[in-house]
């Protein structure tokens, strides 16, 4: 039933943004989203962080699927892909499914969706996504436009382009018989659309395990509306072989091909169920927007159809999560659907060269009235191999095939019926001979899918022989399926030693039989073809050595090649070449050779004929034959007695026994017919139900194999995923002690280092202490000689005190000598002073060159300090480090402060030798008196005094030990001053 406007309802699924995306310039996002096989996608937004998609997509459809839909928890499946621009790579990020049955009609606020299996680890992408229900006010499919229309006037063109595809409506016109489509002032043209149901296989994979059908005989049928009449066909009761008549449903309609073709692509779909009582086992859908295309004139030639077998899929499937059935076992249909135009419809679709019954075949016309044909069955197995929905190829069957079988069928049917009165009629009560008509001939009804098939095989050779004795070789073989239950021999008889192989002379043997594809598959799986080996001897009996089994299932495996036929029909060829072991008849079935032989199965296609006149030999007897004994005219009897037999009585007598007879013998006849069909009856039910229970168990097994193969999938998924956890474990524990390994090593390296580093101390420390004892000692023996000195400077002054009172009381003759021997002194002392002022020159040298080196040793000591420190706070701890480091400060301030003391001695030492030097320059100017000579010279010695300790401070200075504000220096700036206001004074 079409749905009204009002039902109409859109889901709208809306992309908004998104957040926690990576930035990648050269690339865009786009998210499709998928719902009931149509896939719709938003424009490419750039590839940010916070990706703006703001789209609204949107699916159309009826109240009525939306509850399907919910019921079968349809998802919404929306993908995220990265695409880039240059090279057009699709990848995928992520997706987020959506659940129909939380959609509602009031607004929703949008929610935020984390991508699943989202590439972006690092990333927790999210997508806003809001879904809704909205009532479909306006039209989704944009009017026509008028250059895309066929030539029409330019009202009608205008009024077309404007029509809303959800406002066509079918209305039926029961006055004339057809549905208007379409405005009726302006859609004038008359069309016939048609739906054959012609054939179905495979339905009882539709009945599932746990479901319990009536107890009683159940009854099956397919189901479809068509433009809202409901129409079924004729109940059938067997779903394995299920046995309907192909009937036809059509339906007139008024419109024009334009508008019909936007109200097919609005409609869309043609649901076909197969139903037992109220109840939808399995259902179909055949596309019906490809039968007319726009702008496509084709109708107005012939009539455009849709034909194939389609694949009939159980309501709860995703549901119940029933596995996917092989393509073989699909469970399928075979439907066309024909629109014409009606002034085509009106000739026969195939010309009948047949005479012309009396009555012609009639097809179900659903508006206005309704009537009911029978035609052909018609099956095809060739169908069944095509994958999708899509018309049929060449070689399935078409309509018009099925009309020409209609025909040829009911032909026969008539001809056969109108036999049956002229047999009757030509029993005579009173006579003694058989019907006239051809009753001595069988007639075989071979099904419609059963196809013509050809098998041939080779028994090419036979090696390996594990007889002790040469044997006269022949192969005997019989299969009673090809039709034939004589055995099928080798000649002649061929030698056959061991370690030999022969080939066997006229081996090739080829049957032509037909059956259905199915039926073979199963007998060539169950039944093997047993190839038995004699050995012929001419003096005895012929012996069975042994059996080989030949599986024909073999063949069905092997890859399939096509051909063409006699008749240019397509064919197929499937071809197989093995070897196989025969195997003794007695004892422990060992090997006694080994046969090589070539099978070929090829399938010619459907069977044409369905009827097959098989000759016999016997001719039956018309149940209604009666022995005529004809009447005499009674003679006048002699006087005498006439005989016992000849009398009246004796003869009726006769005859009433032989009609007794008689009808005993059609008693027992009728009995016999009536057992026969009894157990005729009994027969066939029992092979219905057999096969039924094959059926059941076949599905069951194809059921439990797909579950193994599921089992076994999921065990090899955990024993790969117990494999990769064992050596990510194994790795792991590497890993571990590898690290272990290497966190010993650094702590043993950090170890070496702190006890190489505390050597070095040790050592730095002895070597300090070892500078220090020799200071010391230097410092003792410096002492030691100021002791000495200071001696001889007491010793001096008592020598002077005593030399100033001799000079007091001597006379000058006594003072002339003394200054002789002064002046020689004084030569003698001007020499010691000038080799005292040159080993004083050497000592400032050596003294400045010390402290040079004392200044490069201080500053090496402090640089090597600082690299050992910093070394040391690189290796060992902080707290160490620092401890270390405070000791080694520690230590250079009492090496400097040492140092400072040793200086400060040294210039005290200094200043004592001036002062001694002062005092002996004072005694000279005391004895200068005695002339001018010795006061000048003190006055040049008082000038090398002052340069020199101005040339000592400098001397200081420059080297970059000593500053203005050292004792030192202060010294001899001191010393300086005091040596020029005495200059000054003198």
């Amino acid at each position: 039933m079409v749905s009204r406007a009002a039902d109409r309802l859109l889901i709208v699924v809306s992309v908004l943004e998104g957040r926690y995306f990576p930035k990648r310039p050269k690339h865009v996002l786009i998210v499709e989203a998928k719902f009931d096989g149509e896939q719709l996608a938003t424009d490419p937004v750039e590839h940010t962080d916070q990706p703006e998609f703001a789209t609204e997509l949107a699916w159309e459809l009826d109240r009525k699927a939306l509850h399907q839909h919910r019921l079968q928890r349809t998802p919404i499946k929306l993908q995220c892909f990265a695409l880039d621009p240059v090279s057009s790579a699709k990848e995928n990020i992520g997706y987020i499914v959506l659940d129909l049955r939380a959609v509602q009609e009031k607004k929703q606020a949008p929610k935020w969706y984390p991508l699943l299996s989202n590439k972006y680890t690092k990333f927790k992408s999210e997508i806003q996504v809001g879904v809704g229900l909205e009532a479909d006010s306006k039209a989704l499919v944009d009017g026509f436009k008028a250059k895309e229309a066929p030539p029409r006037e330019g009202k009608v063109s205008a009024l077309l382009s404007g029509l809303d595809p959800k406002s066509i409506v079918p209305v039926l016109n029961e006055e004339e018989g057809y549905h208007q489509i379409g405005p009726a002032e302006y859609c004038r043209d008359y069309f016939v659309l048609s739906v054959t149901i012609a054939f179905a296989t495979q339905l009882e994979q539709l009945v599932p395990g746990t479901m319990k059908l009536p107890e009683r005989q159940p009854d099956f049928f397919f189901y479809y509306s068509l433009l809202g009449n409901d129409v079924t066909n004729e109940p059938f009761t067997d779903l394995i072989n299920p046995n309907f008549e192909p009937e036809r449903a059509s339906v007139r309609i008024r419109s024009t091909a334009h508008v019909l073709q936007v109200y097919l692509c609005a409609q869309s779909k043609l649901q076909i169920h197969l139903c037992c009582g109220d109840q939808s086992l399995g259902s179909t859908e055949i596309p019906l927007s490809g039968l007319l295309k726009k702008g496509n004139v084709e109708i107005d030639q012939h009539p455009v159809a849709i034909e194939g077998a389609f694949v009939l899929v159980p309501p709860n499937r995703a549901k119940q999560k029933l596995p996917q059935l092989p393509l073989e076992m699909a469970p399928t249909v075979g439907v066309s659907v024909i629109l014409q135009r009606e002034s085509l419809s009106a000739q026969p679709l195939i010309p009948l060269n047949a005479p012309t019954e009396p009555k012609e075949p009639q097809e179900k016309v659903l508006s206005p009235v309704s009537r009911k044909t029978e035609g052909l069955q018609q099956r095809s197995q060739n169908v069944l191999s095509q994958a999708d929905h899509s018309s049929s190829t060449e070689d399935e069957a078409t309509e018009s095939e099925v009309e020409s079988l209609k025909f040829e069928k009911g032909t026969k049917l008539k001809k056969k019926a109108d036999d049956g009165p002229v047999a009757a009629s030509q029993s005579n009560p009173m006579g003694a001979s058989s019907s006239s008509e051809p009753v001595s001939a069988q007639k075989i009804v071979i099904p419609a899918a059963s196809h013509h098939f050809c098998f041939s095989m080779d028994l090419r050779s036979i090696r390996g022989l594990e007889v002790g004795f040469p044997i006269n070789c022949i192969l005997r073989y019989s299969y009673p399926f090809f039709g034939s239950a004589a055995p099928i021999m080798t000649s002649p008889p061929v030698e056959v030693r061991k370690n030999m192989e022969v080939f066997l002379p006229q081996s090739y043997c080829a049957f032509d039989f037909a059956t259905i594809p199915h039926q073979l598959q199963d007998t060539f799986f169950r039944l093997p073809l047993l190839v038995e080996l004699w050995h012929k001897d001419k003096t005895a009996k012929d012996l069975l050595l042994g059996v080989a089994r030949l599986q024909l299932s073999n063949v069905l495996a092997s890859e399939k090649t096509r051909f063409l036929g006699g008749n240019g029909e397509q064919c197929w060829r499937q071809t197989c070449n093995e070897t196989v072991s025969v195997t003794a008849v007695q004892g422990s079935g060992n090997r006694v050779a080994e046969l090589s032989y070539a099978i070929t199965l090829e399938d010619y296609g459907l069977v044409k004929m369905q009827e097959v006149l098989v000759s016999d030999s016997s001719q039956c007897v018309g149940a209604g034959q009666q022995r005529h004994v004809p009447h005499t005219q009674p003679r006048c009897a002699p006087e005498n007695h006439p005989e016992p037999r000849e009398t009246l009585e004796y003869k009726a007598a006769l005859e009433l026994e032989m009609w007794k007879e008689m009808q005993e013998d059609i008693f027992e006849n009728e009995l016999k017919k009536k057992e026969m069909a009894h157990m005729q009856a009994l027969a066939e039910e029992w092979k219905k139900r057999d096969r039924e229970r094959e059926a059941l168990v076949k599905k069951k097994v194809a059921e439990y194999t797909v579950l193994e193969e599921q089992l076994q999938k999921t065990l090899r998924d955990l024993d790969k995923r117990e494999r990769q956890l064992f050596s990510a474990e194994s790795e792991l524990q590497r890993v571990k002690k590898e690290l272990q390994a290497e966190h010993e090593r650094n702590l043993q390296e950090l170890q070496d280092s702190v006890r190489r580093a505390r050597e070095e101390c040790a050592h730095q420390v002895e070597l300090e202490r070892s500078k220090i004892k020799q200071l010391e000692e230097d410092k003792l023996r410096l002492q030691q000689q100021l002791y000495e000195a200071e001696n001889k400077h007491r010793i001096s002054e008592k020598e002077f005190q005593q030399y100033k009172e001799q000079q007091s009381s001597k006379p000058e003759i006594q003072l002339q000598s003394e200054i002789n021997l002064l002046t020689l002194e004084k030569v003698e002392l001007e020499r010691k002073l000038e080799s005292a002022t040159k080993s004083k020159l050497h000592y400032k040298q050596q003294w400045t060159r010390a402290l040079k080196e004392l200044a490069r040793l201080k500053q090496r000591e402090q640089e090597n300090a600082m690299a050992h420190l910093k070394k040391q706070q690189q290796e060992l701890e902080h707290m160490r480090l620092r401890y270390l480091a405070a000791e080694e400060k520690e230590l250079g301030k009492t090496d400097r402060q040492e140092l400072e003391d040793i200086r400060n001695e040294l210039n005290r030492l200094k200043q004592q030798e001036e002062e001694r030097k002062q005092l002996q320059d004072v005694g000279d100017n005391s004895a200068g008196r005695v002339g001018s000579l010795h006061s000048r010279k003190l006055n040049e010695n008082i000038d090398d005094y002052l340069s020199r300790l101005i040339e000592e401070r400098d001397t200081l200075l420059r080297t970059g030990v000593y500053n203005h504000e050292d004792h030192i220096v202060s010294e001899l700036d001191r010393q300086i001053r005091e040596a020029i206001a005495k200059r000054n004074l003198t």
